[in-house]
């Protein structure tokens, strides 16, 4: 059981709202933000072939770090091999900075 975030009364830890005020809660390992439009797949499959060149991040609208990556080859790789991990991880935004989520 968790307290209300509206009203301070004891509900539920999984409810989506509270049944005493109406409160929305958020439900634990829900995602936070808003989520990107961008296809998860194709930004992993674009970072792990293309990524050198940067086409991930042509793709997902940051195109000043997208060229950045492609005068460095994707800063040696190494710059590539962070992206893929963060992308995988579901924590690599968008140029509106929402997340790129598988689901």
């Amino acid at each position: 059981m968790v307290f209300c975030r509206g009203c301070g009364k004891e509900i539920h830890e999984t409810a989506p709202s509270c049944p005493h005020c109406g409160a929305p809660q958020q439900v634990a390992g829900a995602s936070t933000g808003p989520r990107s439009e961008k296809d998860y797949i194709i930004a992993i499959l674009l970072c792990f072939f293309l990524g050198t060149f940067g086409v991930h991040r042509f793709y997902v609208g940051k195109v000043g770090t997208g060229l950045l990556m492609l005068v460095t080859l994707g800063g040696f790789g190494i710059w590539t091999l962070i992206d893929f991990i963060f992308i995988v991880l579901g924590s690599f935004t968008d140029s509106e900075g929402r997340k790129i989520k598988n689901g």
